[in-house]
């Protein structure tokens, strides 16, 4: 009897691959995406952990360094020989002779120093624990570095603006989370029953988006009272940006429910006994997951601008809480348009944070569309 070969022929990796693992593999071949990924992770590490990033205290005032024009670092000195190490050199204030116009410029006679991982103020890790140790640090307590400048009362404009992340940037998760699960309950109970409840549901959400949102945004924001508590005041903003943003999600919510509920599966799942709420959660969510983390990508920006714009018109957030739409509104004159255009760097960080996500969010739809591979 002749020998019969049997060879062992290793599967196609696309055809046991997960849903998961498929999405992933068409994401990476996703360039931009990917670098958004990374600006977006780094971002939300500095949001984490504000402190560890900031260099000088957000909330110290220094009269002397009023309107302080931001300063650069160096990593050689050719002053006595060459030596490298991160360096900085104080800036001198001088006036021009004619216009009396305050002219900064560095002093080369006296260099600083800076420590990577050094100690500095003492801040506080997600209500954790306490430490004083900084990416970077400078060695001269009476010249602090100021790489974005200061602003009118002399306080660190980059450290003010690594300490905002956290804020402006959690919010939009938190009012996604919220604005998720309205959408998802109700797009959801919409989708799978149909009939009056469905119909109801429509209506309460075609009355949602027929709302003018800025002027929605002001009115509830105005009335909110002026002397609740930094916390408080957070909670409730988020609460008004979440409840005007998942009537979207809810609409997609019940579109995808609609076309679930006939397929064999959700078919099967009813005949075999399983209760209503299991074939919601257990086999009709999961399987349009990758979509709807798309779509929380792309409405966290939102988020992040509407809370921005609120604080900027002074009906959001107030001082002394830190978020970038509080901090630009250090930038809402002509003084700082003409003399200070550093108090614009967080409007910057608004800028590439939105960016990001829209990036991750593209990417991410792209990815989890079954039809663009």
């Amino acid at each position: 009897m002749a020998d019969i070969a049997v060879t062992n022929l290793a599967p196609d990796r696309a055809a046991v691959a997960s849903q998961w693992q498929l999405i992933w593999w068409a994401f990476r071949r996703h360039r931009l995406a990917m670098v958004a990924l990374i600006v977006t992770l780094l971002m939300y590490i500095v949001a984490v952990i504000p402190g560890f990033f900031a260099i000088n205290d957000p909330n110290l005032q220094n009269a002397r360094a009023t309107f302080h024009p931001p300063q650069r670092l160096h990593l050689i000195d050719t002053g006595d020989g060459i030596s490298i190490g991160l360096h900085y050199y104080p800036l001198k204030l001088t006036r021009d002779p004619q216009t009396l116009a305050a002219i900064y410029k560095e002093d080369r006679t006296k260099r600083v120093d800076v420590r990577l991982f050094g100690r500095g103020y003492e801040y506080s890790v997600l209500g954790l624990f306490s430490t004083n140790i900084h990416l970077l640090a400078s060695s001269e307590k009476t010249s602090p570095l100021l790489l974005f400048g200061a602003d009118r009362l002399g306080r660190d404009v980059f450290s003010r603006t690594v300490q905002g992340s956290q804020i402006s940037l959690s919010i939009g998760l938190v009012g996604i989370f919220f604005s998720l699960m309205l959408g998802i309950v109700l797009g959801g109970i919409s989708g799978y029953y149909g009939g009056r409840i469905d119909f109801f549901t429509q209506r309460l959400i075609d009355f949602v988006l027929s709302l003018p949102t800025i002027p929605i945004w002001l009115a509830m924001a105005a009335a909110l009272p002026q002397g609740w508590p930094a916390t408080l005041q957070y909670m409730m903003i988020t609460i008004i940006l979440s409840l005007t943003g998942w009537a979207q999600l809810a609409r997609v919510v019940r579109g995808r429910f609609l076309s679930l509920r006939t397929e064999e599966f959700v078919a099967a799942a009813r005949l075999d006994g399983v209760r209503e709420r299991r074939i919601i959660f257990r086999h009709m969510l999961p399987s349009f997951a990758s979509h709807i983390i798309a779509s929380i990508t792309l409405a966290v920006p939102a988020m992040i601008l509407a809370e921005t714009s609120l604080s900027f018109l002074g009906l959001g957030l107030q001082p002394p809480t830190i978020s970038w739409g509080v901090l630009l509104r250090e930038a809402q004159n002509i003084r700082s348009i003409a003399t200070a255009p550093w108090l614009f760097m967080p409007g910057a960080a608004v800028v590439v944070a939105v960016m990001a996500l829209n990036l991750l969010g593209d990417g991410l739809r792209d990815a989890a569309d079954p039809y663009n591979k």
